[in-house]
């Protein structure tokens, strides 16, 4: 299949399956990478632009909801990816909008005390634009455009993408581009 008829397939909203697991940036105090719990909802037009909603939660269940972030941005499809026939190398750019809701008490309180300069106080359930300004929660720093190198793939209806590595690693650079699958999205 060529790029076109990729985004074509492509287009529309995909979601996950159930609650996805992923390594954090963050240890416990064994060392230990702590784990990530989330669900996303995602859709794309063949124009390259998207919107991504990841939720995150503090348990393996989704029962308990920490907090929403919805990027809006554009698709830079750069080459084939050799991790399976078909799959591309794709940055997405988060160029278009980037907004955090806190879901829960704790979390907000946490906000609240990492996140002050340049945003109204915290509150469950508000959403505040994160987009160009400096969030220590996510490392971006003032003026940055978040960018993820990540890779995509279809097969079967099922939207892949790279899976995260091992190491709690991002995807912000070429090198930190995933070779392996994650689990996938299913059209909605």
């Amino acid at each position: 299949m060529d790029l076109e008829a990729i985004k074509q397939q492509m287009s529309g909203q995909w979601k996950s399956i159930s609650v996805e697991v992923r390594p954090s940036g963050t240890k416990d105090a064994a060392g230990n990478i702590k784990p990530f719990f989330l669900t996303r909802l995602f859709s794309y037009s063949p124009d390259d632009v998207f919107e991504l909603q990841v939720t995150s939660f503090a348990d393996s269940f989704g029962k308990i909801p920490l907090a929403k972030m919805d990027i809006q941005g554009t698709m830079v499809w750069t080459e084939e990816h050799p991790v399976a026939p078909g799959a591309w190398k794709v940055n997405f750019l988060a160029d278009k909008g980037y907004s955090v809701t806190p879901l829960n008490p704790g979390f907000s309180d946490l906000l609240n005390q990492v996140a002050v300069a340049g945003y109204d106080q915290w509150e469950v359930g508000n959403a505040q634009s994160i987009f160009k300004k400096a969030f220590l929660p996510f490392g971006l720093s003032e003026g940055q455009v978040f960018a993820e190198f990540d890779l995509v793939y279809l097969l079967n209806d099922c939207l892949f993408w790279g899976a995260r590595h091992v190491d709690g690693r991002g995807f912000d650079t070429e090198e930190n581009r995933p070779t392996n699958l994650q689990i996938p999205l299913v059209r909605v």
